[in-house]
C-alpha cells in the first residue's frame, strides 16, 4: 500500500465530475496546515469553486495566498506555458528568444498534449521549487485535476512528450515529472468517488488506467459523501411491516416509506463500497455527508479531519 497522501510532495486528485474533487483537494492542503505543512492547490484551467470552499478572494493564473500555509493557483494554457518557459529558461529575454520565435512556436502548436504539459510541467516545477535558504518552497503540490477523462489525459502527457520529443529541455523535464509521478514515495493519485453505481463503476475503471496502463501508483481512495449508518438489516422488513399496517395515508406509512428509501440508499452505498474497497488496493477516506445547503470553510474543515 502507497504511503498515506498526507506524507506525498506531489498529490493528484482525480474523479467523476461532481464527487467533490476541489473541496478534498481543499480538505487536503487544510490537514496539511495543521501539520505545518505548506501546500499548493494548482488547478488545471477550472471553474474555480476553490476561493468559494475557502471563503477567500478570486483565485486567478498567478500564485496567491489563501490561508496560514496554503497557496492556490488557477493555472491558464497560456499563461502556464508562458510561465513554465520562463522556469526552464530563467531569462525573460532568452524565453522571448526560444519560445517566441515563430519556427519554434509552430513546433510547440504541434507537440501533442502541449498545452497540458505547460500546466502539469508548471505544477511539477513547484514541486522541486526551493527557497533561498534551500528548504521546499512547498511540503506538497496538490493537482485538482480535470474530470475523468480529461484527467486520464492530463497523466498521460509526459508520456507523449518522452516518445515525440526530441532530446532537449522540455524532455529532460518530462523525464524528471515521471520519475516523480511514478514514485510512491514521493506522488501519489487520489481517486474521489461517491458511493452510487456509476461513480463506483467509473472509479475502478479510472484505478485500473491508472495502475494498469500507465503505472503510476495509486495513494488512496476517497469516498466522499457518505451517509452515516442509521438502520440495521432487517429493518428494511420491518418497516415493510409497518407500512402495510398504517393503512393508506396516514403519517406512519408515510415516515416507514422514508425509511424504507434511506434503508435502500444505506444499502447501496454498502454494496458500492464493498465493491471499491474489495478491488482498490489503497488507503480508504471516507468522507462524511455534509448535512447544509452550501459547503463552504467549516465543511471542508469537517472532510479534511476526516483526511486525517
Amino acid at each position: 500500500m502507497e504511503d498515506h497522501p498526507l506524507a506525498l510532495r506531489f498529490i493528484i486528485v482525480v474523479g467523476k465530475g461532481g464527487v467533490g474533487k476541489s473541496a478534498v483537494s481543499a480538505a487536503l492542503a487544510l490537514s496539511l496546515a495543521r501539520r505545518g505543512r505548506r501546500s499548493l492547490i494548482a488547478m488545471c484551467n477550472a471553474k474555480e469553486r476553490l476561493s468559494y470552499l475557502l471563503e477567500t478572494p478570486p483565485i486567478g493564473p498567478q500564485i496567491t495566498p489563501i490561508a496560514e500555509g496554503i497557496d492556490a493557483v488557477n493555472m491558464e494554457p497560456g499563461a502556464a506555458l508562458e510561465e513554465y518557459g520562463l522556469m526552464i529558461l530563467k531569462v525573460r529575454a532568452l524565453y522571448k528568444m526560444v519560445f517566441e520565435n515563430r519556427f519554434v512556436s509552430a513546433f510547440l502548436r504541434g507537440t501533442p498534449g502541449i498545452e497540458a504539459w505547460s500546466m502539469l510541467g508548471k505544477a511539477q516545477f513547484h514541486a522541486f521549487e526551493t527557497l533561498p535558504d534551500g528548504r521546499p518552497r512547498y511540503d506538497t503540490v496538490i493537482v485538482d485535476a480535470p474530470a475523468t477523462g480529461h484527467g486520464l489525459d492530463l497523466l498521460r502527457v509526459p508520456r507523449v512528450i518522452l516518445d515525440v520529443v526530441p532530446p532537449g529541455p522540455l524532455r529532460r523535464d518530462a523525464e524528471r515529472a515521471w520519475q516523480l509521478f511514478s514514485d510512491p514515495s514521493r506522488a501519489g493519485v487520489l481517486l474521489v468517488t461517491i458511493p452510487e453505481e456509476m461513480p463506483t463503476n467509473e472509479t475502478l475503471e479510472l484505478d485500473q488506467a491508472v495502475r494498469g496502463e500507465l503505472g503510476l501508483p495509486v495513494c488512496g481512495v476517497a469516498a466522499n459523501m457518505v451517509l452515516p449508518r442509521i438502520f440495521e438489516p432487517g429493518d428494511g422488513a420491518l418497516l415493510e411491516r409497518v407500512a402495510e399496517c398504517a393503512g393508506a395515508g396516514s403519517p406512519l406509512e408515510a415516515l416507514a416509506e422514508t425509511g424504507l428509501r434511506r434503508v435502500a440508499r444505506e444499502e447501496l452505498q454498502a454494496a458500492s463500497l464493498e465493491r471499491l474497497y474489495s478491488k482498490i488496493d489503497a488507503r480508504r477516506f471516507e468522507l462524511p455527508m455534509i448535512f447544509s445547503h452550501d459547503v463552504r470553510r467549516a465543511e471542508v474543515e469537517v472532510m479534511s479531519r476526516a483526511l486525517d
